[in-house]
């Protein structure tokens, strides 16, 4: 099958390159010249793991390429993918002018028959504003005769784990009325999913539209509610890492994102549940729970922060400097974008305490939002020279075991704060460190 993907961010680039894999042509398009010029000289602008292989093989397969000319892309192919940003307005919704830009683009180029895909998370009702703008523009070519479709086809790829969701997906959503255009649809990811048996949901477009955000707000909901637990926790001495493995046995509730941490972050998670906020408030609806979960989200990272400065707040903060571990808003990215580690760092900055951050791949990323308010190093250890303490705000793997003696060798002071739960406090305490974990007593 012959793909245009339009957008090479994050989801057009994981998607185009997977479609690619299975033996699809894929022809990605980015007005972006220079992200163009970087991925035709074998470059990845972004990072995630197996991404790069699958891309430098499918290129030298001839499966993929990259191109800024969207006129020969789209006439070439039948499916049309938009996978360009969604940014978050004002007002919390989503700004659909990207992908309204692109509708009114393939509107000028096509003549004859396509397949318009929402890859982009768009809010309910884009694909009927998508087919508006097509639909106009082919009135004005006096092309009204031509037939199109427009399909809703959600993703839900966890950044780090990209390729993986993506190539062995829990489940695929389309939505469509269209039967011909379902069956293409079928046979486009039944690769995908043969081994499992793992469903593709057919589903009219508004219903595909809204379960992308739903799943998102009820994910980060159920984070909320553990960060929110791990409060009392700490009041009254529970552990919330045992209450996690109460909860989670139980099959009705599962344990996956039950971990308590600083907070959601990410490019999905903050921005989906503000626009499906901003959904209901557009109906005269309020979603209580997605603005309760929203609310505490926040509060849970000023948390974090309020713990340091607390430990701290009899000392001169000026004089206390903090080593971070961890930018990035979870492991195996490069992506800081709504970071707690953004909040949490921010928050310390603003009673003069000093930070010296290390992230094995956000620091380029990090450092366009800090600047040279914070000091980056280039190892872990380094961070923990003349520190007061060690702050973990992303569980990247390489934290996990780290060397304790090592570390309380350095530190100025032998105290860790573990965002994240992921050090055992007794080995800790039995080296002679003082531990505070998230609900950890």
């Amino acid at each position: 099958m012959k793909i245009c993907m339009i957008g090479t961010g994050y989801v057009g680039l994981v998607t185009g390159s997977c479609f690619a894999e299975m033996g699809n042509e894929v022809m990605c398009v980015d007005e972006d010249k220079a992200k163009i010029d970087h991925l035709n000289a074998g470059g990845v602008p972004i990072y995630e793991p197996g991404l790069k292989d699958i891309i430098e093989r499918n290129v030298q397969e001839n499966r993929l390429m990259f191109t800024t000319d969207l006129a020969d892309a789209v006439s070439r192919c039948q499916v049309c993918f938009i996978a360009v940003g969604t940014p978050q307005d004002k007002d919390g919704s989503a700004d659909l002018r990207y992908v309204l830009r692109v509708a009114y683009q393939i509107g000028q180029i096509m003549t004859e028959y396509k397949i318009i895909v929402n890859k982009s998370t768009v809010p309910v009702g884009t694909a009927d504003k998508v087919r508006d703008v097509v639909g106009k523009e082919l009135r004005k070519r006096k092309l009204d005769h031509l037939e199109f479709d427009v399909v809703s086809n959600p993703e839900f790829l966890k950044e780090g784990n990209a390729v993986q969701d993506f190539m062995r997906p829990d489940r695929v959503v389309v939505g469509t009325d269209n039967v011909r255009t379902a069956a293409l649809f079928k046979e486009l990811y039944d690769p995908f999913v043969r081994t499992t048996n793992n469903p593709i949901l057919v589903m009219d477009n508004k219903s595909a539209e809204l379960t992308k955000y739903a799943s998102n707000a009820f994910l980060a909901t159920k984070i909320t509610f553990m960060n929110e637990l791990s409060i009392i926790c700490d009041k009254v001495g529970a552990d919330i890492s045992l209450i996690r493995d109460g909860m989670g046995t139980d099959e009705r509730i599962g344990p996956r994102f039950l971990l308590a941490g600083p907070g959601f972050g990410g490019s999905c998670f903050p921005k989906d549940v503000q626009a499906l906020i901003a959904t209901a408030k557009g109906l005269n609806h309020t979603l209580e729970i997605c603005e309760a979960t929203w609310r505490a989200n926040e509060k849970q990272k000023n948390y974090v922060a309020e713990k340091v400065i607390n430990y701290f707040k009899k000392k001169d903060l000026k004089k206390i400097t903090v080593a971070a571990w961890g930018l990035t808003f979870k492991p195996k990215t490069d992506d800081v974008r709504e970071s707690p580690a953004i909040d949490i760092i921010n928050a310390l900055l603003e009673y003069g305490v000093k930070v010296t951050a290390f992230d094995p791949k956000g620091i380029e990323n990090a450092r366009k939002i800090f600047k040279d308010r914070i000091h980056y190093v280039d190892d872990a250890y380094e961070t923990l020279a003349g520190a007061d303490c060690l702050l973990i705000i992303t569980e990247w793997n390489m934290f996990k075991s780290p060397d304790i003696d090592r570390i309380k060798s350095l530190l100025k002071k032998p105290v860790i704060f573990d965002a994240r739960n992921i050090l055992n406090p007794i080995e800790l305490r039995s080296h002679g460190l003082i531990y505070f974990g998230i609900g950890r007593p």
